[in-house]
C-alpha cells in the first residue's frame, strides 16, 4: 500500500480526535494531504537582532541576550513577571501573564539566552510578551529550528485548542518526513530533472518543510511548481489527444449556398482579418472527422457572434442543424434578435427557446426540432431537457461557458449519436496562461481586432465632488439624442455597506432628470422576466434616455444610440466586470463614455483597477493586470473548473514557468504519446498508479 494512502489517525501523534478535526477544518483526509499542506510562509531565524535594532513594527525576531533581573508585579488579575535581558547593546523587557511561576522556576538569572518573539515596546523600552526561550549553548545554535528558516502553517481556533497551531503541525509533517521520507519516489524523467536543474523529490519536499536555507527553499518551490504545472498540462493534452481519437465528428466537406449568400448579399459589414482567420481555423477543424473542440476568445463588441452564426451556417449547407446556448435568458433573447436581424425572415429557420417560453409554442418548436426544419435553436438551459430532440444536431455553440457545469455542456453532446462540433464562446479575455490551464484541452482562436469604424471608448474617473459635472454631462449627450446607463452596485441600502444603490439613485435620477423632459428605464435582477423585458424594451427603442440597472446588464444588451456609461462605486467591481459594463456603449458610430464614480477613499488595489480601466480599451491587457490583483482563485469561473485547485503554483506569478512546462509536455506528446520509451517509464508509472509515491492526479 502506497504509506502516503494512509488515513491520517494512524500517523503518530495524530489519533481520532484530532484527525477529526483535521478533516473538518483543513480537509487533511491521508498522509499525503499533511504532506501537501505547505507552510504559507517562513519566519527567519537565520539571524539575530541586537537589542537597540529592535523596532515594534518588526516581524518575530530573534535575540541573543542575557538575563539580568525578574521580578513579578501587581497581584491577581494583574500578576505579570518582568524579567529584564541585555547585550552589549541595550536592555529589553520579557513579559509573562500565564505560566508564571513555571517561567519563573525555569528560567535563570545570569544565563543567556537565544529569546524569539514579536517585538512591541512599552514607555519608549523594547519589550516581547511570552516569547520562546532557549538556554544558550553551541548545540543550541546548531539545533534544528534555530539558525533556519521556520515555516509557518495554517491553522484555525479550533485545530489550536487541540493543539494543532503552526508549532504541532509542524511536529506531525516532521514525524511524517522521518517516516516516510524515503518513500516519495521521483516521478519526473531523469533528462528533465537535469535539463531544467530540478531538485530531486525528496529534497523538495523536505526543503518546502524544513529549508536548509532560502537558496535551498527557492530550490524546492520551483521543483514542486514545475511538477505541479507538469502534470497539470499533461493531463489536460492527454484528455485532448483521447478526445480526438475516441470523439469522431462529422464532416463539413462543403460551403454551400446558406453560407455564401449571407456572405455575399446579408453580412453588413466586411469581416476583419481576426474574423476571417478564425472561420479559416473552424473550417479545417471542420473537416478534420474528428470533433472541434474550440474556446473563441474575443472583446466586448469585437464580432464573435457574426464567427458563431457563419460557422453554424456552414454546418446547415452540409445538413446539420445547429444551437447557441448562453447562461441567461437576456443573453439568449440577445443573440436571437442579432441573427434574427443579420439573417431576415425566410433564410434560415430560427427559434428561440427560454424557461418564459409558452407551451403552445414549444410544441411546435419540439416538432420542428425533431423533423429537422428548423436549422438554428437559440436558448438557455433549457436546450438541455429532455424533451427538446433533435434531428441531427451537427455544432453546439456555448456562450460563457463557465457559467454551465460539465454535466450540462455534456448533456448537450449526447444530443446527437456523432458528438456535434463544438464552439465555446468567451467574452471574458482571459491571460493566456490562465487559458493553457483552464481550456488547455480546447484548441484556442482570438479576435483581437474590433471592426472597422468603431471608435474606442473614452473612460473618466470621477470622485464624489463631480457628481454635478457628472449630470451635466448626461444632459449633453441626451440633448444630442444619445441614452445613457447608470450602474449601482446594490439594488437597497445596506446597513453594512457604505455604497450607492438602486433605490436612492432612481430618487436622485427623478429629481435631476424630471418628467416629461426626461424618461427612465429601471431593470434589476429581483423584477420578474416580463417586467424586465418590457423596460428593456422601453429603452431599446428610445421611448426612455436612461437606463438605471444593476449589474443585471453585464451582458445581453445591445442598444447602439447608449453613449455613456455611468458605473458608480467603481472601485468596488473586479476589473473583468468593470470592462463587460464599458461595453455595453461603443456600439455604434458615436463616440462613448464610460465614467467610474468612486469615493475619494480608494484602496491600492482600487486606485489600480480604476487607472488601468481609464488607460486602455484592451481586454486581454485588462485581464492579465486582474490576474496579478485578484489571483486565478477568483477570476470569474476558474472556481467552479475544479482546475486551479494548485497548492504550490501561482498562475498569475509563474507565467513564464507555466510556458515552459507545456511545452515540455508538448515535447513529450510529439515523440512519445504513449509513454512506451525507457526514459518515460518513470511518467507512465505516475500517471497510472498510485505506487510511486504521492498521487499526481489530485493536482487538478
Amino acid at each position: 500500500m502506497n504509506p502516503f494512502q494512509t488515513p491520517i489517525e494512524y500517523l503518530k501523534g495524530v489519533g481520532l480526535s484530532r484527525a477529526e478535526v483535521l478533516k473538518k477544518e483543513l480537509g487533511i483526509h491521508n498522509a499525503e494531504d499533511l504532506l501537501r499542506h505547505f507552510p504559507f510562509k517562513y519566519i527567519d531565524r537565520t539571524q539575530f537582532y541586537k537589542v537597540k535594532n529592535i523596532e515594534p513594527d518588526l516581524p518575530y525576531v530573534q535575540v541573543l541576550a542575557r538575563l539580568t533581573h525578574k521580578e513579578i508585579i501587581g497581584d491577581k488579575r494583574s500578576k505579570r513577571l518582568v524579567i529584564q535581558a541585555q547585550d552589549d547593546t541595550g536592555i529589553m523587557e520579557l513579559v509573562w501573564f500565564q505560566g508564571i511561576n513555571w517561567v519563573e522556576k525555569n528560567l535563570h538569572i545570569g544565563k543567556a539566552y537565544i529569546i524569539f518573539g514579536k517585538p512591541g515596546s512599552f514607555n519608549g523600552k523594547a519589550q516581547m510578551s511570552h516569547p520562546e526561550m532557549e538556554m544558550y549553548s553551541p548545540e543550541a545554535m546548531r539545533r534544528k529550528g534555530n539558525m533556519t528558516l521556520q515555516p509557518a502553517y495554517n491553522s484555525t481556533e479550533k485545530l489550536k485548542s487541540f493543539q494543532l497551531d503552526t508549532k504541532g503541525l509542524q511536529k506531525l509533517i516532521g514525524v511524517l518526513l522521518e517516516q516516510h521520507a524515503k518513500d516519495i519516489h521521483e516521478n519526473l524523467p531523469a533528462y528533465i530533472l537535469n535539463r531544467y536543474r530540478l531538485m530531486n523529490r525528496q529534497d523538495a519536499y523536505r526543503n518546502i518543510h524544513f529549508p536548509d536555507d532560502a537558496a535551498k527553499l527557492n530550490e524546492a518551490r520551483n521543483r514542486l511548481k514545475f511538477e505541479e504545472l507538469f502534470f497539470l498540462q499533461y493531463k489536460l493534452l492527454k484528455n485532448k489527444i483521447y478526445r480526438t481519437h475516441k470523439f469522431k465528428g462529422n464532416v463539413f466537406d462543403k460551403v454551400g449556398p446558406c453560407f455564401n449568400n449571407f456572405y455575399h448579399d446579408k453580412l453588413p459589414f466586411p469581416l476583419t482579418n481576426a474574423q476571417k482567420r478564425v472561420l479559416k481555423e473552424i473550417r479545417i477543424d471542420t473537416q478534420r472527422g474528428v470533433q472541434m473542440n474550440r474556446l473563441l476568445q474575443g472583446d466586448v463588441g469585437s464580432g464573435k457572434t457574426v464567427v458563431a452564426l457563419m460557422s453554424m451556417l456552414i454546418a446547415i449547407d452540409n445538413g446539420f442543424q445547429t444551437c447557441i446556448m448562453a447562461p441567461t435568458e437576456i443573453l439568449a433573447t440577445q443573440h436571437y434578435q442579432t441573427i434574427k436581424s443579420l439573417v431576415g425572415d425566410g433564410f434560415v429557420e430560427t427559434a428561440l427557446l427560454t424557461g418564459s417560453t409558452p407551451k403552445k409554442e414549444r410544441r411546435i418548436l419540439h416538432e420542428k426540432l425533431e423533423n429537422g426544419e428548423l436549422k438554428i435553436l437559440i436558448g438557455t438551459h433549457a436546450l438541455i431537457e429532455d424533451a427538446v430532440q433533435y434531428k441531427n444536431l451537427g455544432m453546439v455553440v456555448i456562450d460563457e461557458q463557465h457559467r454551465f457545469g460539465v454535466e450540462q455542456r455534456a448533456k448537450l453532446w449526447r444530443k446527437n449519436v456523432v458528438p456535434p462540433h463544438v464552439l465555446v464562446m468567451t467574452a471574458t479575455p482571459i491571460p493566456r496562461t490562465l487559458a493553457m490551464t483552464l481550456y488547455g484541452d480546447l484548441d484556442v482562436s482570438v479576435i483581437d481586432e474590433l471592426p472597422a469604424g468603431r471608435k474606442p471608448i473614452e473612460t473618466l474617473h470621477y470622485y464624489e465632488s463631480h457628481r454635478l459635472r457628472m449630470f451635466g454631462f448626461m444632459k449633453q449627450e441626451i440633448a444630442k439624442g444619445r441614452q445613457v446607463y447608470v450602474v449601482y452596485p446594490l439594488i437597497q441600502e445596506s446597513e453594512k455597506l457604505d455604497l450607492k444603490n438602486l433605490e436612492d439613485g432612481i430618487e436622485v435620477m427623478s429629481r435631476e432628470f424630471p418628467l416629461p423632459e426626461f424618461r427612465i428605464s429601471i431593470v434589476h435582477g429581483k423584477l420578474k422576466a416580463a417586467e424586465k423585458e418590457f423596460e428593456m424594451q422601453r429603452f431599446i427603442k428610445g421611448e426612455t434616455q436612461i437606463m438605471v440597472a444593476t449589474t443585471v446588464i453585464e451582458v445581453g444588451v445591445n442598444v447602439p444610440n447608449a453613449s455613456v456609461m455611468i458605473i458608480e462605486n467603481a472601485e468596488r467591481f473586479g476589473l473583468s466586470q468593470l470592462h463587460q459594463l464599458r461595453g455595453r456603449v461603443g456600439r455604434g458610430a458615436e463616440q462613448s463614455f464610460c465614467i467610474l464614480m468612486s469615493s475619494q477613499k480608494l484602496s491600492n488595489d482600487g486606485r489600480i483597477r480604476l487607472n488601468t480601466m481609464v488607460k486602455t480599451n484592451n481586454g486581454f491587457e485588462i485581464s492579465e493586470i486582474d490576474l496579478q490583483l485578484r489571483g486565478p482563485g477568483n477570476i470569474e469561473g476558474t472556481q467552479q473548473s475544479g482546475v486551479l485547485d494548485l497548492k504550490v503554483a501561482n498562475i498569475a506569478t509563474d507565467q513564464e514557468l507555466l510556458i515552459l512546462v507545456r511545452k515540455c509536455v508538448e515535447e513529450i506528446f510529439e515523440k512519445d504519446p504513449q509513454l512506451s520509451q525507457p526514459e518515460h517509464q518513470i511518467l507512465h508509472q505516475a500517471t497510472q498508479t498510485k505506487n510511486s509515491g504521492l498521487s499526481w492526479d489530485k493536482i487538478s
